[in-house]
């Protein structure tokens, strides 16, 4: 089963950029479809973006035109490259493994540990 890391995140002022990474270890990474989730403290956790191994991409609305997702399933890492951050993106981001591309977090059957998203105004 894959298993996941993420890495990237920090402190960034409002306008900054960061880049997250998750490294998947197990040989069916290139199966699976993955995502990123984001949950602000006292908040759900909400959908960010996602990717097939094919390269199929979607996005939240929040975050279209700032953040790009991207895998590469030969090192078996996807990475979220996040532009033009603002405070209200400051959250806590998963990385997640789904068999289905989807915006749904009950489909996704694999989650990293997280990493801590912090936007300063």
């Amino acid at each position: 089963q894959v298993q996941l890391v993420e890495s990237g995140g920090g402190l960034v002022q409002a306008g900054g950029s960061l880049r997250l990474s998750c490294a998947a270890s197990g040989r069916t990474f290139g199966s699976y479809a993955m995502g990123w989730f984001r949950q602000a403290p006292g908040k759900e956790r909400d959908f960010v973006a996602a990717i097939t191994s094919g390269d199929t991409e979607i996005y939240a609305d929040s975050v279209k035109g700032r953040f790009t997702i991207s895998r590469d399933n030969a090192k078996n890492t996807v990475t979220l490259q996040m532009n033009s951050l603002k405070p209200e993106d400051t959250a806590v981001y998963s990385c997640a493994a789904a068999s289905l591309l989807s915006r749904v977090p009950s489909l996704y059957k694999i989650w990293g540990q997280g990493t801590q998203v912090t936007v300063s105004s």
